[in-house]
């Protein structure tokens, strides 16, 4: 299972293009990857990084970015020892770290600050 999203430069913090992006199975095959109807053929890749990334939560994953000729994917993946084996196209593996776009901040922010006001309503409900 995968989030998936076409976007140019650096796509590794949360944020709107995540938030809108496709959901899929991104299926790997021995000459070309596919997650819904893009199909990527190995031989247009200019260059893949797959990113090792811990979530907010420490739950450990992968972002798999892909550049060919035309445009650049980006994929969320779960943790899966599958990544870490050899894989049929060449791929640089580095550490990345999530960053928080301003977008998620104030979603958070709002999220956070509308808990609070339940909890405050619970509370002197229950007194």
């Amino acid at each position: 299972m995968t989030k998936a999203t076409i976007a140019d430069g650096d796509q590794m913090e949360y944020g709107p293009n995540w938030v809108l992006s496709r959901r899929g199975i991104l299926k790997v095959y021995e000459d070309r990857l596919e997650c819904g109807d893009w199909t990527i053929p190995y031989i247009g890749i200019s260059d893949a990084i797959l990113y090792s990334v811990t979530s907010t939560l420490f739950i450990p994953g992968y972002v798999l970015k892909v550049s060919t000729k035309e445009r650049t994917y980006h994929f969320g993946l779960n943790w899966n020892p599958f990544w870490k084996g050899e894989l049929p196209f060449p791929v640089k593996r580095e550490k990345g770290k999530l960053g928080y776009s301003r977008f998620s901040l104030i979603i958070r922010f709002f999220l956070v600050g509308y808990l609070l006001y339940l909890l405050w309503n619970w509370w002197f409900q229950s007194i």
